[in-house]
């Protein structure tokens, strides 16, 4: 049975630990770095060993960041009054790109999920109630994802932030710009119906 030489083995096998990359997606890769110019390889490798070495978390919000606290939290332009509750930093570059936000954020690094085995205290609650400790905050909106995690950890959320007084808000949910009824699912509606406005 054929066999690539090992080095090349070993390429394919860490390619394939990524997510959405399958076996073929992970051989391919491989091939493709392997023609790839030595000195373009290198920079590839070293970008992402500097990565690791150099990208942390802010200590204040949880972000991904190099300087700590990161830019956002040290903002003065932002309204630190507001706080914005997400999953994952991926989450904090989607709603920057919607320019609307003005607040701050906080990275809760996961969700509520029991069959996985991440309850409250696997994530970074206990940091954010710390913040919510002062009394300058007056407003949390909670922008989990609408999964039933997301929608666990955002009632749990409600739940502790509730009784210190600072308003708990969730974002809406619903059908996206340019999607068609028929096409739409029941939860999806539903969240749609609940979440309607006044014109």
């Amino acid at each position: 049975m054929f066999s690539y030489a090992p080095p090349l083995a070993r390429l394919i096998e860490e390619l394939s630990k990524l997510p959405t990359v399958g076996p073929k997606t992970a051989q391919r890769l491989a091939f493709h770095m392997l023609s790839m110019a030595p000195e373009d390889a290198e920079a590839l490798a070293e970008a992402i060993l500097e990565a690791r070495r150099r990208i942390r978390n802010c200590s204040v919000c949880a972000n991904i960041t190099e300087a700590d606290p990161c830019e956002l939290c040290t903002n003065a332009q932002r309204d630190h009054a507001v706080i914005c509750v997400v999953e994952g930093p991926r989450d904090v570059a989607a709603m920057e790109r919607t320019r609307e936000f003005k607040g701050v954020y906080h990275v809760l690094l996961g969700a509520i999920s029991p069959l996985d085995g991440v309850g409250p205290d696997d994530l970074r609650i206990a940091e954010l109630l710390r913040r919510l400790g002062d009394e300058t905050v007056r407003e949390v909106i909670i922008a989990t994802n609408p999964r039933v995690e997301g929608e666990a950890t955002a009632l749990y959320l409600s739940r502790v932030i509730k009784p210190l007084g600072v308003k708990v808000t969730r974002i809406a949910h619903g059908l996206p710009v340019g999607g068609d009824l028929e096409y739409a699912d029941e939860i999806t509606l539903a969240r749609a119906l609940e979440g309607r406005r006044e014109l």
